[in-house]
């Protein structure tokens, strides 16, 4: 390399290693996600207080990590108002937690049977410590507990929200 000083092939050898000066051996990173820009969905999340109890539901980003395994058991809210205001019709597909935010939908899964349905969480309770969801009997009869009562279930959030505004959780 005759004609060539040092201090110049080092010059070179550092250009390769800058980012955007085209070497082709250097890997390039992956592109990053674009920031969500919309505004977070209207959500029911106040602090509420059941017989003498005070709960505090879940943010957002709690909320799309939840998952639990435990007790579900059959209410009826069939043509009353739940606490989204909403009316809760007979054979309706709804479900209430005490502290995911409002309107959610949850996967439920019945841990002996393997069944599962999509149901929307749009009421308060089960106000009993053992259990962590209430489910419609039409949930119930899905998953096939109607009549024991209470069931093993696992329940998994799928989205936090309505409309154009709603999250999803990441895969």
């Amino acid at each position: 390399m005759q004609g060539f000083s040092p201090y110049l092939l080092i010059l070179l050898a550092a250009a390769c290693l800058l980012p955007g000066t085209g070497c082709s051996w250097r890997r390039k990173a992956a592109p990053q996600p674009a920031a969500d820009t919309r505004p977070e969905p209207r959500l029911k999340k106040s602090p509420y207080t059941v017989n003498g109890k005070r709960y505090k539901p879940m943010g957002m980003a709690e909320a799309l990590q939840y998952r639990e395994v435990g007790e579900a058991s059959i209410y009826e809210g069939g043509n009353s108002i739940g606490a989204m205001g909403e009316r809760l019709p007979y054979g309706g597909m709804y479900a209430a937690h005490r502290t995911l935010p409002l309107p959610c939908s949850v996967r439920i899964t019945s841990i002996s049977s393997g069944r599962s349905c999509i149901v929307r969480v749009n009421d308060r309770g089960p106000f009993h410590r053992r259990r962590i969801i209430d489910v419609s009997p039409s949930v119930a009869r899905k998953l096939g507990f109607l009549n024991s009562g209470v069931h093993q279930v696992e329940v998994e959030v799928l989205t936090v929200g309505d409309g154009p505004n709603k999250r999803q959780r990441a895969e």
